[in-house]
Order: C-alpha cells, then sequence, then structure tokens
C-alpha cells in the first residue's frame, strides 16, 4: 500500500490568495493616496492660518508703534519663522520686475509673488495652488488691513 502526503497548495488556492490580496490592494491604495492628499491639505491650512494670525499680530505691533494698522508686502515677513519650504529668493520683485515665475516649481515649495500678489505652493503631486494677499491701503485717510483669500488651483 502506498502511502501519500500532500504538503503544499493547490492552484485554486493560491488563485483563490492572489485574487483577495489583489482586492486589497484596490482598496488600500486610493485611501493612501486620499491620505497624503488631505495630510498636504492640513499643512497647507496650518501654513496659512499662521499666515493669518501673524499678520494680525503685525498689524497690532503697527498700530502700537505708528498709530495705523497694516500689512507688510509680503505676508511672509508677518511671520517669526517662515515655513519649511519658503523660498524667498522665487518671490519676484518688489519693484515689478520679474526675478523668476515667482510661482512655487518644486515639491513642498511656498512662494510669494510680488508681480500677482499671490502665495503659492507645490504639493508633492506636482499640484499647485495659491491665495490672493492684498496688504490694503497703506497711506492716507483711507488707510486699512488688506485680506488673504481662500485656496485655488492654479
Amino acid at each position: 500500500m502506498r502511502n501519500t502526503i500532500n504538503k503544499g497548495f493547490t492552484l485554486i488556492e493560491l488563485i483563490i490568495v492572489m485574487v483577495i490580496l489583489g482586492i486589497m490592494a484596490a482598496v488600500a491604495v486610493p485611501r493612501y493616496l486620499d491620505s497624503i492628499s488631505n495630510a498636504e491639505k492640513s499643512a497647507e491650512d496650518a501654513v496659512i492660518n499662521s499666515i493669518r494670525a501673524g499678520l494680525k499680530q503685525y498689524a497690532n505691533n503697527k498700530l502700537y508703534s505708528e498709530g495705523r494698522a497694516t500689512w507688510p508686502n509680503n505676508p511672509f515677513d508677518a511671520l517669526s519663522e517662515p515655513p519649511s519650504g519658503y523660498d524667498s529668493n522665487d518671490n519676484g520683485n518688489e519693484n515689478g520686475i520679474d526675478q523668476l515665475d515667482g510661482v512655487a516649481d518644486s515639491d513642498g515649495e511656498w512662494t510669494f509673488d510680488f508681480n500677482s500678489s499671490r502665495i503659492t505652493h507645490q504639493r508633492a503631486d506636482n499640484s499647485r495652488y495659491y491665495w490672493q494677499y492684498d496688504k490694503g491701503v497703506q497711506l492716507g485717510d483711507e488707510a486699512k488691513i488688506g485680506s488673504l483669500g481662500n485656496r485655488q488651483d492654479l
């Protein structure tokens, strides 16, 4: 009498395991990519909220020292420390002469373009966003602080 012992998986069992792993991967990858996008959006919101808070503090300091609440020409000047990825060399020029394009062009980069008055940021997936910045009227009887817009696609 012959005694046979099978010590392996059948082809059907291997195929079923591969199908299950494929389904799990098909569900997990989009969720992972969405979590990365949400994390970058949250990081952008944190930077913009820091800029907004810095602008309020800057205006309060100017009101106290000069008698008039004003905002700076570059909103990043209102921060005690600029965000990681801020490139002050890619900001164009306050005089309207375009040194570079002023738009964030590398992953994680933040810039302020003096020519268009926009804060720009590029995410790791190469999507770019901007926030319109208006420093307001700085002189005269009609002086007022400006505004910082919401995120928009670039």
